[in-house]
């Protein structure tokens, strides 16, 4: 049995696309996934599964939304180990930024072409950098995510990808929930 965390991407947004992630628990337990939970209410669950094909669960979690709620959520699933991975490759080391959420985390469904990642690469905003690697684009925002003009959106287009945008702290509390 393998430990997975499923990042859902823009639920609960401005009331938008609303799932409670207590009743999401409890319609992943009666799908047969175990030892599930969920932090903060934007989509992060930790789950253990017999099931090693991380693109066969994406699909189940996708199809499960869909027909419980009528709308479609994308969703990436990734193992505790990917999870680690992308926390101990995080070139921003800074403690002042970590802890004061400048740093975030766009977390890919795939790895990137070689030449999308340079168009990415070649565009310069004031105030941020990045950092594109084959599972993540590390991005430090000076003034916070919210004043960010590189985007989740933004380097989907640009990456031609499917990514979520977890900051430091959350993907920090993954890492702990899914090694107890």
């Amino acid at each position: 049995m393998k430990t997975y965390i499923a990042l859902l991407r823009g639920i609960n947004v401005s009331g938008h696309k609303k799932i409670k992630m207590a009743d999401l628990r409890l319609l992943l337990e009666k799908e047969d996934f175990t030892n599930v939970k969920t932090y903060i209410q934007s989509g992060n669950i930790i789950f253990s599964s017999q099931e090693e094909d991380s693109t066969k669960l994406e699909h189940q979690l996708f199809t499960l939304i869909k027909e419980n709620y009528d709308f479609e959520v994308p969703v990436l699933v990734k193992n505790a180990e990917q999870i680690k991975d992308i926390l101990d490759k995080n070139p921003y080391k800074n403690k002042e930024d970590l802890a004061s959420n400048k740093i975030y985390f766009v977390v890919l469904k795939e790895a990137p072409k070689i030449e999308n990642s340079s168009i990415l690469s070649s565009i310069s905003f004031q105030n941020e950098q990045l950092v594109i690697t084959p599972t993540c684009v590390y991005l430090r925002c000076a003034l916070g995510a919210g004043k960010a003009k590189c985007t989740n959106n933004f380097i989907e287009k640009k990456l031609k990808v499917s990514a979520t945008t977890r900051n430091y702290k959350t993907m920090l509390k993954l890492q702990e929930m899914a090694l107890i």
